[in-house]
C-alpha cells in the first residue's frame, strides 16, 4: 500500500529532479534512496531472494565474466 507525502524542498534541487530523473519518476527515486536507511530487511533473506532469481544470476553472471578482461 501506497501513502502520498508532502515534503518542501530547495526550488533549484525539484529543478534538477525535475530535469535529470524526469516528472513521472520523483517518486521511485527517493523511495528507492530512503528505502535501505528507513527498512530493516534482512540482508542474508535478500541475497537469497536475489540468488533464487536466475534471469538476474545469469545476466550478473554474464556481466562479471565480460568485464573480467577489464582488469587485464
Amino acid at each position: 500500500m501506497q501513502k502520498k507525502l508532502t515534503v518542501t524542498i530547495d526550488e533549484e534541487v525539484y529543478e534538477g529532479l525535475h530535469k535529470v530523473i524526469g516528472p513521472r519518476k520523483i517518486s521511485r527515486f527517493i523511495e528507492e534512496l530512503v528505502r535501505p536507511h528507513v527498512t530493516k530487511k534482512d540482508i542474508y533473506a535478500g541475497y537469497k531472494e536475489m540468488a533464487a532469481d536466475e534471469v538476474r544470476e545469469s545476466e550478473a553472471l554474464e556481466w562479471a565474466e565480460l568485464t573480467f578482461g577489464d582488469v587485464n
